[in-house]
């Protein structure tokens, strides 16, 4: 996890923009560089480097002497950069994986780049030959982009948005913070005006990769006519792509199906790449008792990893509530209140133990209809279309999550369920055989994809769906009541019944979601459409609280599986 920030065509000297560079500083905590691009006055690269491949030569902007006109900074992982370099044989000078980027620019164009990549990611690359900029997102949008173009041609990028906040700009210039989108790059000309400075001009936006499309690069799985095999074989090849690093490498364990599965393929391969030091497994609930932790228990005693857990009280949620939602740049209620455990488990990684590179379960409930509306789909034909809609809407949700929570803690997430390969094999498989029903459990073809093969315990791979915010309480109290008991008294029932005058955009409907959009416009001012809408079960009537223990069905799968510790 790193943090990228440019300026590109600054109204004032680029040093003085500098302190917005500091807002990320949180996501490179290793090292920092600041530098102006030669003869671009006013452009300038900032970066905050977290360590994970090439510790002595990865350091960014990314120059090359063979190819001196390409400025590139990144913040991601290129899995397949040593077979991209076997494939064309590209000259490489370090041992950083991001270097593919620039050979493959050079090769092919920005395009051909994209579409080579086999990663998460997010860039800025500036070709002062041809004086164009671009910046791209991976397909998922894992790693986190943001954009601010100015009417007079101030160009402002970075990680998160909080750096692109108090950019110096000219009075009265016109502009909007906005995501660069996932599976996308934008091309920006860069001119030279006529005080002898540089200025931006949008030129395009491509989307170089959808995610029902299997990838352009080379994966070394082979699929046949086996779909449970194809199912263990790209999942399995997804965690084993993901063991690059130089830095301890551990696991988030929640002890439900998604993070026991990638828990025990990593373990598993791992032990086959030669990594013999203990890996460290987390967990975090409200009590010894609470279900994630006792799950979580099983697992990890099965794989034998060096588990940690983490106790919280409702007082530690309550005083993380500020915290996370500055971390977050949202005001969607699910996102908080999953992000908070999430943000706890991190801070006390951080802070307690060596490991920096994290492996989690996010993505399997969106690629494979894991989530308990998906039992309420009128057919199967809606099921697959609105795991598609989730999917490419994970940036806002999950992902960012996923993401923010870790990042702010110095910590590199990596999701293998998240691979665009496996994904992209998942949702081809046909709708009716991915749906859940009465008579077949969510993930059914994932969860038999692994049965009896002793990776995690099969009472465990059987395990219902619990959300995380509720699986880390118990079962007699969820988080979001606690969260309730403390909120409600502070919000007043006429400013909840008058919320629409104040936010007319994704009114808040509860207290809770009143309290969390007041700290958030507190904090990110005029960013409403940083959540364009709050994500809430489907086919569940008028819902309004998206705790899957609000909904019926919840009490009759649970009902099936229970886990002893």
């Amino acid at each position: 996890m790193c943090g990228i920030w440019g300026i590109f065509g600054s109204d004032v000297d680029c040093h003085e923009q500098v302190q917005c560079c500091f807002k990320i500083a949180h996501r490179g905590p290793d090292c920092f560089r600041f530098e102006n691009v030669n003869h671009y006055q006013n452009c300038a690269f900032g970066f905050h480097r977290l360590a994970i491949v090439d510790d002595l030569n990865g350091m960014q902007p990314i120059r090359l002497v063979s190819m001196p006109h390409i400025w590139m900074i990144y913040n991601g992982e290129i899995y397949n950069y040593k077979q991209l370099q076997a494939k064309y044989n590209f000259d490489y000078l370090t041992n950083c994986d991001g270097e593919s980027l620039i050979h493959l620019y050079n090769k092919g164009g920005i395009d051909f780049m994209c579409k080579n990549l086999y990663g998460v990611f997010a860039f800025i690359l500036l070709d002062t030959k041809e004086n164009k900029l671009y910046c791209g997102r991976d397909s998922f949008g894992v790693r986190p982009a943001f954009k601010l173009l100015t009417s007079n041609g101030t160009l402002g990028i970075c990680s998160e948005a909080k750096g692109l906040l108090n950019l110096k700009l000219v009075s009265g210039s016109k502009f909007k913070i906005e995501f660069v989108d996932p599976g996308t790059f934008e091309e920006y000309s860069v001119h030279l005006a006529s005080n002898n400075e540089r200025k931006v001009k949008f030129e395009r936006k491509f989307k170089f990769h959808d995610i029902t499309h299997l990838p352009a690069y080379d994966v070394d799985v082979k699929l046949n006519d086996s779909v449970l095999e194809n199912i263990r074989n790209s999942l399995t090849n997804s965690v084993k792509m993901r063991l690059m690093s130089q830095r301890r490498m551990g696991c988030l364990l929640s002890g439900g199906l998604d993070s026991s599965l990638i828990t025990g393929l990593m373990v598993h391969e791992a032990r086959k790449a030669g990594i013999n030091y203990p890996i460290q497994t987390f967990s975090i609930g409200m009590g010894h008792e609470s279900p994630d932790i006792v799950a979580a228990r099983r697992v990890a005693k099965h794989l034998n990893t060096e588990h940690h857990e983490i106790i919280f009280t409702p007082q530690d949620a309550i005083n993380s509530i500020r915290d996370v939602i500055k971390a977050l740049e949202t005001f969607d209620v699910t996102t908080i209140r999953a992000s908070i455990g999430m943000y706890l488990i991190s801070k006390y990684i951080k802070e307690n133990t060596d490991t920096v590179v994290i492996f989690s379960g996010e993505g399997s409930d969106e690629v494979c209809q894991g989530y308990i509306y998906f039992y309420k789909a009128p057919n199967e034909s809606e099921a697959h279309a609105e795991s598609i809609r989730i999917c490419n809407d994970l940036y806002l949700f999950d992902v960012c999550r996923a993401d923010r929570t870790t990042a702010a803690h110095g910590l590199e997430l990596r999701v293998p369920f998240l691979d665009h390969f496996f994904s992209s094999y998942y949702l081809s498989i046909p709708a009716k055989d991915r749906i859940p029903t009465e008579n077949r459990c969510e993930k059914y073809l994932l969860r038999k994809a692994f049965d009896d093969l002793n990776i995690i315990p099969n009472d465990i791979l059987w395990r219902p769906k619990e959300a995380f915010s509720d699986g880390v309480a118990s079962k007699k109290k969820s988080l979001f009541e606690h969260l309730h008991d403390h909120i409600n008294p502070l919000v007043k029932d006429e400013d909840l019944m008058n919320a629409a005058n104040k936010y007319p955009l994704n009114t808040p409907l509860t207290k809770e979601a009143y309290f969390y959009r007041e700290i958030f416009n507190e904090l990110f001012p005029g960013c409403d459409h940083f959540t364009p809408y709050m994500w809430l079960p489907r086919w569940c009537g008028n819902v309004v609280d998206p705790s899957a223990r609000t909904l019926k069905h919840y009490d009759n799968r649970h009902n099936a599986v229970q886990v002893e510790a």
